[in-house]
Protein backbone atom coordinates (compact mmCIF):
# COMPACT_ATOMS: atom_id res chain seq x y z
CA UNK A 1 0.00 0.00 0.00
CA UNK A 2 3.08 2.17 -0.34
CA UNK A 3 2.31 3.30 -3.54
CA UNK A 4 -0.56 4.87 -2.26
CA UNK A 5 0.92 7.72 -0.47
CA UNK A 6 3.39 7.97 -3.86
CA UNK A 7 0.17 9.02 -5.78
CA UNK A 8 -0.65 11.15 -3.06
CA UNK A 9 2.28 12.74 -3.33
CA UNK A 10 2.69 13.15 -7.22
CA UNK A 11 -0.86 14.78 -7.40
CA UNK A 12 0.64 17.31 -4.00
CA UNK A 13 3.65 17.82 -6.08
CA UNK A 14 1.11 19.60 -9.21
CA UNK A 15 1.11 22.39 -6.66
CA UNK A 16 3.42 22.48 -4.16
CA UNK A 17 6.71 20.73 -3.47
CA UNK A 18 6.26 18.57 -0.85
CA UNK A 19 9.39 18.67 1.85
CA UNK A 20 10.29 15.24 3.50
CA UNK A 21 8.90 16.07 6.99
CA UNK A 22 5.43 16.67 5.40
CA UNK A 23 6.03 13.51 3.48
CA UNK A 24 6.83 11.62 6.62
CA UNK A 25 3.65 13.67 8.56
CA UNK A 26 1.59 12.25 5.32
CA UNK A 27 2.41 8.54 5.68
CA UNK A 28 1.73 8.75 8.94
CA UNK A 29 -1.62 10.57 9.33
CA UNK A 30 -2.97 9.49 6.15
CA UNK A 31 -4.32 5.77 6.74
CA UNK A 32 -5.18 3.49 3.53
CA UNK A 33 -8.84 2.31 3.15
CA UNK A 34 -10.35 -0.29 0.55
CA UNK A 35 -13.57 0.36 -0.13
CA UNK A 36 -16.25 -2.31 -1.90
CA UNK A 37 -18.54 -0.42 -4.95
CA UNK A 38 -21.84 0.68 -3.55
CA UNK A 39 -20.44 2.06 -0.28
CA UNK A 40 -21.82 5.32 1.30
CA UNK A 41 -18.69 6.81 2.83
CA UNK A 42 -20.31 10.00 4.37
CA UNK A 43 -24.38 10.41 4.71
CA UNK A 44 -26.44 13.51 5.20
CA UNK A 45 -26.85 14.94 8.55
CA UNK A 46 -23.30 14.23 9.92
CA UNK A 47 -20.23 16.00 10.39
CA UNK A 48 -17.46 14.61 8.35
CA UNK A 49 -14.38 13.07 9.83
CA UNK A 50 -12.34 12.43 7.56
CA UNK A 51 -10.79 14.19 4.59
CA UNK A 52 -10.32 11.43 1.50
CA UNK A 53 -7.92 11.35 -0.94
CA UNK A 54 -9.05 8.98 -4.46
CA UNK A 55 -5.81 6.62 -4.91
CA UNK A 56 -8.16 4.78 -7.34
CA UNK A 57 -11.85 4.00 -7.83
CA UNK A 58 -15.23 6.85 -8.85
CA UNK A 59 -17.21 8.39 -6.29
CA UNK A 60 -19.56 10.53 -6.81
CA UNK A 61 -20.75 13.93 -4.38
CA UNK A 62 -24.90 14.40 -4.60
CA UNK A 63 -27.58 15.77 -2.03
CA UNK A 64 -31.33 14.66 -2.23
CA UNK A 65 -33.68 17.45 -2.94
CA UNK A 66 -37.11 18.69 -2.11
CA UNK A 67 -38.89 16.03 -4.84
CA UNK A 68 -36.49 13.31 -3.16
CA UNK A 69 -34.60 12.85 -5.81
CA UNK A 70 -30.51 12.20 -5.73
CA UNK A 71 -28.44 15.52 -7.52
CA UNK A 72 -25.52 14.51 -8.28
CA UNK A 73 -23.01 17.82 -7.23
CA UNK A 74 -19.28 15.96 -8.33
CA UNK A 75 -18.00 13.00 -10.38
CA UNK A 76 -14.76 12.01 -9.38
CA UNK A 77 -12.26 9.27 -10.69
CA UNK A 78 -8.83 9.42 -9.08
CA UNK A 79 -5.99 10.68 -7.81
CA UNK A 80 -8.05 13.82 -5.98
CA UNK A 81 -9.22 14.48 -2.77
CA UNK A 82 -13.18 13.96 -2.62
CA UNK A 83 -14.46 15.29 0.45
CA UNK A 84 -17.58 17.99 2.01
CA UNK A 85 -15.15 19.77 2.24
CA UNK A 86 -16.54 23.50 3.41
CA UNK A 87 -18.51 20.76 6.36
CA UNK A 88 -15.27 18.99 6.94
CA UNK A 89 -13.13 22.23 7.58
CA UNK A 90 -16.23 23.97 9.82
CA UNK A 91 -17.23 20.77 11.41
CA UNK A 92 -20.99 20.96 10.45
CA UNK A 93 -23.30 18.76 9.66
CA UNK A 94 -23.26 17.87 5.49
CA UNK A 95 -26.26 17.62 3.27
CA UNK A 96 -24.09 15.62 1.54
CA UNK A 97 -23.70 12.11 0.93
CA UNK A 98 -20.65 10.70 -0.64
CA UNK A 99 -20.74 7.37 -3.04
CA UNK A 100 -18.39 4.82 -3.87
CA UNK A 101 -19.57 3.95 -7.44
CA UNK A 102 -16.59 1.60 -7.63
CA UNK A 103 -14.50 -0.28 -5.59
CA UNK A 104 -11.95 2.77 -4.22
CA UNK A 105 -8.58 2.76 -2.67
CA UNK A 106 -8.72 5.82 -0.15
CA UNK A 107 -5.97 7.70 2.01
CA UNK A 108 -8.25 9.59 4.85
CA UNK A 109 -7.17 11.89 7.61
CA UNK A 110 -9.09 12.89 10.31
CA UNK A 111 -9.93 16.21 11.34
CA UNK A 112 -7.73 15.65 14.93
CA UNK A 113 -4.71 14.69 12.79
CA UNK A 114 -5.27 17.32 9.76
CA UNK A 115 -5.19 19.60 12.64
CA UNK A 116 -2.30 18.54 15.18
CA UNK A 117 -0.34 18.46 11.46
CA UNK A 118 -1.08 21.69 10.50
CA UNK A 119 0.91 23.30 13.64
CA UNK A 120 3.95 21.71 12.59
CA UNK A 121 3.89 21.19 8.76
CA UNK A 122 5.83 23.28 6.38
CA UNK A 123 3.63 23.45 3.54
CA UNK A 124 0.00 22.54 4.43
CA UNK A 125 -1.55 25.74 5.39
CA UNK A 126 -0.31 26.73 1.61
CA UNK A 127 -1.48 23.45 -0.03
CA UNK A 128 -4.85 24.02 1.64
CA UNK A 129 -5.45 27.59 0.67
CA UNK A 130 -4.44 26.50 -3.01
CA UNK A 131 -6.83 23.35 -2.66
CA UNK A 132 -9.95 25.54 -1.26
CA UNK A 133 -9.37 27.93 -4.44
CA UNK A 134 -9.18 25.24 -6.96
CA UNK A 135 -12.36 23.53 -5.50
CA UNK A 136 -14.18 26.62 -5.22
CA UNK A 137 -12.76 27.26 -8.98
CA UNK A 138 -14.43 24.19 -10.21
CA UNK A 139 -17.89 24.55 -8.47
CA UNK A 140 -18.26 28.36 -10.32
CA UNK A 141 -16.91 26.51 -13.82
CA UNK A 142 -19.85 24.62 -12.94
CA UNK A 143 -22.20 26.74 -12.16
CA UNK A 144 -21.34 28.71 -15.20
CA UNK A 145 -21.86 25.62 -17.68
CA UNK A 146 -25.14 24.47 -16.28
CA UNK A 147 -26.65 28.28 -16.56
CA UNK A 148 -24.56 28.50 -20.60
CA UNK A 149 -23.85 25.51 -21.77
CA UNK A 150 -26.68 23.50 -23.62
CA UNK A 151 -27.21 19.70 -22.27
CA UNK A 152 -25.08 18.74 -25.48
CA UNK A 153 -21.85 21.06 -25.16
CA UNK A 154 -21.99 19.64 -21.00
CA UNK A 155 -21.48 15.94 -22.04
CA UNK A 156 -19.02 17.00 -24.96
CA UNK A 157 -16.77 18.99 -22.58
CA UNK A 158 -17.02 15.62 -19.81
CA UNK A 159 -16.20 13.73 -22.70
CA UNK A 160 -13.55 15.38 -23.33
CA UNK A 161 -12.17 16.50 -20.12
CA UNK A 162 -13.23 13.27 -18.43
CA UNK A 163 -13.27 10.15 -20.69
CA UNK A 164 -13.22 7.33 -17.69
CA UNK A 165 -16.15 8.98 -16.31
CA UNK A 166 -17.86 8.30 -19.35
CA UNK A 167 -16.19 4.71 -19.60
CA UNK A 168 -17.02 3.57 -15.80
CA UNK A 169 -19.82 5.49 -14.18
CA UNK A 170 -23.13 4.85 -14.61
CA UNK A 171 -25.39 7.07 -16.95
CA UNK A 172 -28.05 8.00 -14.66
CA UNK A 173 -25.58 9.57 -12.60
CA UNK A 174 -23.62 11.36 -15.65
CA UNK A 175 -27.17 12.64 -16.42
CA UNK A 176 -27.83 13.71 -12.51
CA UNK A 177 -24.24 15.65 -12.54
CA UNK A 178 -24.76 17.27 -16.47
CA UNK A 179 -28.47 18.44 -14.99
CA UNK A 180 -30.44 16.18 -17.54
CA UNK A 181 -32.86 13.47 -17.75
CA UNK A 182 -31.45 9.99 -18.30
CA UNK A 183 -33.13 9.15 -21.49
CA UNK A 184 -32.19 13.23 -23.01
CA UNK A 185 -28.65 12.30 -22.05
CA UNK A 186 -29.41 8.38 -23.69
CA UNK A 187 -30.68 10.60 -26.81
CA UNK A 188 -27.99 12.59 -26.83
CA UNK A 189 -25.10 9.63 -27.08
CA UNK A 190 -27.10 8.07 -29.85
CA UNK A 191 -26.81 11.44 -31.69
CA UNK A 192 -22.85 11.69 -31.20
CA UNK A 193 -22.25 8.39 -32.24
CA UNK A 194 -24.65 8.88 -35.33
Amino acid sequence: MHHYHDILFDYISLIIDIPEHDRAQCRETFKPLRVARDTMLEVAGKIPVNHNFIVSGFMRKFYINDKGEEVTVDLNNGPRFFTSYYHFVNQTSSHEYLHCITDCELLRISKTDADRTAKTSITQKDYTIRLFEQIQEEDRQRMNDLATLTAEQRYVKLMKGSPEIIKHVPLKFIASYLGIKPESLSRIRREIIS
